[in-house]
């Protein structure tokens, strides 16, 4: 039997949606107090990664958004879990079910100019990105990330 994805928001009823499947990543710093989040045009905290294109899986995923949006690659990621956001997207005009997939790794390196410049990488406190990530399954990875590695921040 399969179980349900923890899934976050919900549409008005009779709004159709687009599906638009993606895999992100929790990038701790060596502390383990601060990760990595992408600061989108429109000034929203994410995790980084991004949608999936067809016949990518979720790791080819991650290393073509991370190499697009950053120029950086990541060592393998582990798995922490899928859930799913129900949203509206002001910028495209279309409301979205993103199912996601997430993972957690440690580190990064920079490899190339990245092939994207309006997104900004930055390290958030743990604390602060809980709240301020801007999509709930995003911060239901991070607290899934929280709790496989017994991390709190200080």
């Amino acid at each position: 039997m399969q179980m349900a994805i923890p899934t976050f928001g919900q549409l008005p009823a009779g709004m159709s949606y687009a599906t638009r499947t993606g895999a992100y990543v929790v990038i701790p710093d060596a502390d383990r107090q601060r990760i990595l989040v992408l600061i989108a045009p429109n000034g929203a905290l994410i995790l980084p990664g991004g949608g999936m294109e067809a016949g990518e899986d979720q790791q080819a995923t991650l290393t073509r958004e991370l190499r697009e949006e950053f120029g950086i690659a990541i060592p393998p990621a582990t798995y922490l879990g899928e859930a799913a956001d129900y949203y509206y997207s002001r910028h495209r005009r279309t409301a979205f079910y993103n199912p996601g997939y997430f993972f957690a790794t440690t580190g990064y390196k920079k490899i190339a100019p990245p092939l994207e410049d309006f997104n900004i990488l930055t390290w958030q406190p743990i604390i602060t990105a809980q709240f301020a990530l801007k999509r709930a399954s995003h911060r239901w990875a991070l607290d899934q990330w929280l709790q496989t590695q017994g991390v709190r921040p200080s």
